[in-house]
């Protein structure tokens, strides 16, 4: 049975060094094809060092779908075990984080579509900017509060166009590749979800300023 790394306690001791960085270059995807190169051979140190790149960026992806901090976690190992076993399915026709987050796109819907998975944003843990003073902090937590009770309120095919474009800096053409449709469709889908979320935000802004 496949165990999963350590993601809390980062721990690298089996695993070589592998920088977590949000801007995605040639040389991190170099990297993630190398790494991959050494699971279809079979190394699990190149696995566990794949699974830490991918954890945070999956888990941020999921969150936006399934909210439920187990089920994101089960369909995330999901993702990573069809990686581990299917590494010679990757053909490189596409970024191998197209071909990841796609099986991470499927794997989630499937699990939506068997339960009915309830939304409860204080479930998914979100990692803290300790940078702005207490004010813009209270701004901060207040402006995500907004968006996560909006973006819920989107269909798992908006929340994931919207999510994918803007949080992962992913161009339609790939984003199509991911959610399996044409990239008019996902600009469709993109007109959409805007248009809705700004009217989700608003009436959502409205309601907290009546409350005061």
């Amino acid at each position: 049975m496949l165990k999963w790394p350590s993601i809390r306690k980062q721990k690298r001791d089996d695993a070589p060094a592998a920088p977590v960085s949000a801007v995605r270059g040639p040389a991190a995807e170099a990297l993630e094809l190398a790494l991959l190169e050494g699971i279809k051979r079979g190394q699990r140190a190149e696995f566990d060092a794949l699974y830490r790149l991918y954890h945070p960026r999956l888990w941020r992806f999921l969150s936006h779908l399934m909210r439920q901090a187990d089920a994101i976690e089960e369909a995330l190992n999901d993702t990573m075990m069809v990686v581990w076993q299917r590494a010679e399915g990757f053909d490189g026709r596409s970024k191998l984080s197209t071909w990841i987050f796609g099986i991470a796109y499927r794997k989630a819907l499937k699990a939506l579509s068997r339960q009915d998975l309830p939304v409860d944003g204080d479930e998914v843990e979100e990692t803290s900017d300790p940078g702005p003073g207490p004010e813009q902090q209270l701004g901060l937590v207040q402006l995500r509060g907004r968006l996560r009770q909006a973006m819920a309120e989107l269909s798992p095919e908006h929340r994931a166009v919207v999510e994918l474009c803007y949080f992962h800096d992913m161009a339609y053409a790939e984003i199509a590749d991911i959610v399996g449709c044409p990239a008019e469709t996902v600009k469709t889908r993109m007109f959409y979800a805007r248009r809705r979320l700004r009217l989700l935000l608003d009436d959502l802004a409205g309601l907290e300023q009546g409350e005061q």
